[in-house]
């Protein structure tokens, strides 16, 4: 597996498919075909239409497409994306509202690195931009990273974290979402020691695997079962002539891809089959249920190789982080030195990825923080998208965080709308 010829074959295969779809399509599209009623041709078209779309999404990073943000002057405000830090692997971006006052609420998001794109946050961000200037890490794709810029893996994603957080300065709120939780704890509790006050007035931890046996998951059913070096065989492949970083052994998000579908095979044959019908019927538009869930579902990307394994061998075999014992640059990282940053873990009652339990087990780490500063929440009915994006997370948990961020704003008060913003100088990562 660990070859550019099993990653060209593999985007070999996808082009093909693409170009299948394109070609059924044009066919069948072909004012020849319409001389007489034909429902084959219409099924074709519209078999050709589907499977055109989605071949092609899967090499897409989606736009970020936010829309105008509604405010209490009752103007709309363009929203721009700006990029605040840059670096190799990944960069920090900022949705400046034009011509709105600053916000008294600065939220820094990190995105997870686990195969999909940080639009994946699209909503989550929208969400939160009427009440707060929000950043969010913008991870890169691995297969478009040079090999010269060197590796990648989960202590380099930590000290991300802590550049990006100096940055901004401590009148930040982290907010990680998923598989950077536990990364984000570890990187507050780096700059606790080597930065106390760089570091964030509040820490908000959804739906990540601080301790993976804290409850069992098919996911970490999955990591207990392997070894490193079946992982390392089956799992890696060099990326090819195509792209920036040929010859960089990368974690294929096609292969991630296939792993998501798998999970639920019967659902997503389903949905493809009913859109290929509302095609054919005429039914279907440009920017349906279907093709709005799947345009973000299906843009994957590449991890770097270091990133995935030490991920599988320190967070989820060896549970360096639930056990306090995560080293960081020959550093060893300490939760209990975290004393100021307030902590508040999220999850889900029917997560089937980072099952209840898994996250809160944080709290119980940080054995110099106040029980005061910590806090918790399960969200009844919600599964694992459900406690960052939906209605779920609109109508519960997300006055849950704010109101969490406002607690825990000032020294000892709540911030007032309107206070000036801490200008982030542009940095660049080395």
């Amino acid at each position: 597996m660990k070859y550019m010829l099993t990653y060209d074959l593999m985007e070999g295969a996808r082009n093909t498919n693409q170009w299948l779809g394109a070609t059924a399509r044009a066919f069948a599209s072909a004012p020849a075909m319409s001389y007489m009623a034909n429902p084959a041709m219409d099924w074709l078209r519209a078999w050709g239409e589907v499977t055109e779309r989605t071949f092609a999404r899967m090499v897409v990073k989606p736009d970020w497409n936010i829309p105008t943000i509604s405010m209490a002057d009752g103007q709309d405000h363009l929203v721009q994306v700006e990029t605040v830090v840059t670096g190799a692997f990944g960069d920090l971006i900022h949705f400046n509202v034009v011509g709105r006052e600053p916000q008294a609420r600065r939220i820094m998001m990190v995105a997870p690195m686990s195969g999909h794109y940080a639009t994946l946050l699209r909503k989550t961000v929208i969400s939160l931009l009427p009440d707060a200037d929000v950043y969010v890490t913008d991870w890169h794709n691995a297969r478009d990273i040079p090999v010269s810029e060197g590796k990648f893996d989960v202590e380099d994603y930590t000290l991300y974290l802590v550049d990006f957080m100096k940055a901004l300065g401590s009148d930040i709120h982290v907010i990680a979402i998923c598989q950077p939780a536990p990364l984000a704890l570890a990187a507050t509790a780096y700059l606790a020691e080597e930065d106390p006050k760089a570091q964030p007035r509040s820490l908000t931890l959804i739906g990540g695997p601080i301790d993976p046996e804290a409850n069992h998951t098919e996911v970490t059913d999955f990591g207990r079962s392997v070894t490193m070096g079946q992982l390392e065989q089956t799992m890696l492949q060099r990326v090819g002539f195509k792209y920036r970083g040929v010859g960089r052994m990368v974690y294929p998000g096609l292969l991630q891809l296939a792993s998501f579908i798998s999970m639920n095979g019967e659902m997503h044959a389903s949905s493809f089959r009913d859109e290929i019908i509302r095609v054919a019927k005429g039914e279907a538009s440009e920017h349906d249920r279907h093709n709005v869930f799947y345009d973000e579902y299906l843009a994957v990307m590449d991890m770097t190789a270091e990133f995935y394994l030490s991920t599988v061998e320190r967070v989820f075999k060896n549970r360096e982080i639930a056990r306090n014992e995560f080293v960081v640059a020959g550093r060893k990282v300490d939760f209990g030195k975290i004393t100021t940053v307030a902590v508040k873990t999220v999850e889900g009652e029917n997560d089937d990825i980072s099952a209840p339990g898994q996250c809160k087990a944080a709290l119980p780490l940080l054995t110099g923080l106040p029980d005061s500063k910590k806090a918790f929440h399960v969200e009844p009915g919600a599964g694992h998208y459900g406690i960052f994006a939906g209605g779920k997370w609109r109508r519960n948990i997300r006055p849950l965080v704010l109101d969490f961020i406002d607690d825990n704003a000032g020294r000892s008060e709540t911030p007032k709308r309107g206070a000036p913003k801490r200008s982030a100088k542009v940095v660049a990562l080395k």
